[in-house]
């Protein structure tokens, strides 16, 4: 039977439409703060509540947190102030190494509505590392032959400190026959050579003792030493020479163990041992390098002996020695890039920035669910991800920015078909081959009370004997209401009417919960042989 809507119904629409309304949507806006390293906790980084015009009472009641792409949780958010500050100490050194820029991502989720904000907080370099060289002393064998203008590579200091806190000249403590020269690299490096300026007579003076200073371009600037010890020597007086100051070559990072990567070629012009050469990464090869790749120390050839990964390394820099073997031996040196390139290795990750919420079975399209966001370490097309749901599920995902994705609702919802939904996202990247992986989020649809009572007949017919005595059952109805709940619960009650002018609840009365109706009084067949009493089934919900 059609039912009329009255004035209660449009009220209890009118509710839900506002409640509606006030759905999360997707702010894409994006906050940036710089600050100096090592500050202390508890310092500000900025005013968010000003920055994303939100009031101190919204930062309280709306449950406002801070989530950190970097896993640290290095800020926190001052509700009282709706500051964001430092929570731990910030070593930009640790967390971003040589990179000239270092920044942090923080996602501030809110609820009720839910809403997402990228922030994004600047670490500048402060000058809180000094220069200094892989060892404090380094001997070097020169043979008195030596012309003058013959340059020797020098280790470069290294400094944890990027931009002008980094590294930035080298100075010489004074000597008659060796002057410093600063070369030029590829990357902007600067490599310190000592220069020999006029020969050296091993019988007037056998040892060259030198400092070599590194210095930083911080304010106040810093330094490191290194002891340079100069042996000179006789006899060899040619070193090899490579064909190349700078070798550059690539591989892919799947290369398999045992893969040539270059094979060196150098001369030396003198003649049996002295002509001879035997190849070696320089002396201070980091392990890194060392695990990775072996040179064969006879032919030159650079060979795999390690696993490749191009988001650990995606480049290495290796310094080569080519000795002969004259007494003294003279070194030649190069320099080889390696650049790693990548492929699609590995799978695209998903992650939930916020639990999925219950959602009501009225609930229009376009209600939020989730927040989801997808992340591949590759980079290029490898790291281009794409999302998807199966096609015939009542949900949808909408891009909001920087992967990020709300999962909202597309398509009416019944709880009274289906109490759940197991919504299973595909991520694939756009790599060849592709790689994707799944990801499953689990929706819970709540009740509403859209489902009247229904008996299980329209009409019964009872038949009693008369004069049976007053409180005796008459007959029991059964109601069903597919809701659930408060919304499923059911209340009997017998509407008023008359039998022989008298009200019908002076024959009978019928128990609220379970439908069974009694009798009030004897009855004489006599007096009354039939009447009707009309029994409503009313459920619990609002309305």
């Amino acid at each position: 039977m059609a039912k009329t809507m009255g004035y209660r119904d449009w009220r209890w629409k009118a509710v839900w439409w506002n409640q509606l309304f006030l759905l999360w949507i997707t702010v894409e806006a994006q906050t940036r703060y710089s600050i100096p390293e090592e500050l202390r906790r508890g310092s500000v980084v900025g005013n968010l509540a000003k920055d994303l015009s939100l009031s101190l009472s919204d930062i309280l009641s709306r449950k406002l947190r801070v989530a950190s792409e970097a896993g640290e949780q290095y800020f926190s958010v001052d509700a009282g102030k709706g500051e964001l500050v430092v929570n731990d100490r910030i070593d930009r050194d640790a967390i971003c190494g040589q990179s000239a820029s270092c920044v942090l991502t923080l996602q501030i989720v809110i609820d009720n509505p839910l809403q997402l904000y990228r922030v994004e907080v600047e670490i500048q370099d402060v000058n809180d590392n000094s220069p200094s060289f892989p060892s404090t002393e380094k001997i070097l064998q020169i043979a008195e032959s030596a012309a003058a203008g013959t340059h020797f590579p020098l280790d470069a200091a290294q400094d944890l400190d990027v931009g002008v806190n980094a590294v930035r000249s080298y100075s010489l403590s004074k000597d008659d026959f060796f002057t410093l020269k600063i070369k030029d690299v590829s990357g902007g490096k600067r490599v310190p050579e000592l220069v020999l300026s006029k020969s050296v007579d091993r019988e007037m003076k056998s040892k060259h003792k030198l400092i070599l200073t590194a210095i930083d371009g911080g304010n106040p600037a810093r330094s490191g030493t290194c002891q340079i010890t100069i042996n000179i020597l006789d006899i060899n007086d040619n070193f090899p020479a490579f064909e190349k100051n700078i070798y550059k070559v690539s591989i892919n990072e799947n290369a398999a163990n045992g893969t040539s990567v270059l094979t060196l070629k150098a001369k030396d012009a003198d003649e049996g041992l002295n002509g001879e050469i035997e190849f070696s990464f320089a002396a201070h090869t980091p392990e890194n390098v060392l695990s990775v790749f072996h040179i064969d120390s006879l032919t030159g050839e650079i060979r795999l002996i390690g696993d490749l990964d191009f988001e650990t390394h995606s480049n290495y820099e290796i310094y080569v020695t080519a000795a002969d073997k004259g007494s003294p031996k003279m070194e030649g040196h190069c320099t080889v890039h390696i650049e790693v390139l990548d492929v699609n290795d590995n799978p695209p990750n998903i992650f939930l920035t916020s639990q999925p919420n219950s959602v009501p079975e009225n609930a229009p399209s376009g209600t939020v669910v989730a927040l989801i966001s997808a992340r591949d370490v590759d980079s290029g097309d490898n790291g281009k991800v794409t999302l998807q749901l199966p096609k015939d599920i009542p949900f949808k995902l909408k891009s909001s920015f920087s992967d990020n994705y709300v999962l909202i609702t597309h398509g009416a919802l019944d709880r009274e078909q289906f109490t759940e939904y197991n919504v299973e996202i595909t991520a694939t990247d756009k790599g060849s081959p592709p790689m994707s992986s799944k990801k499953t989020v689990n929706v819970n649809i709540t009740d509403v009370n859209d489902n009247p009572p229904v008996f299980t007949q329209s009409t019964y017919a009872v038949y009693l004997k008369e004069n049976r005595l007053p409180g005796s059952i008459l007959y029991s109805l059964s109601a069903s209401d597919s809701d659930s709940g408060e919304n499923a619960k059911i209340s009997y009650s017998i509407l008023d009417s008359k039998v022989q002018d008298v009200s019908v609840s002076s024959y009978v009365y019928i128990n609220s919960d379970n439908g069974s109706i009694y009798s009030m009084h004897s009855f004489d067949y006599e007096k009354l042989k039939v009447f009707q009493i009309q029994v409503q089934a009313k459920d619990h919900g609002s309305p």
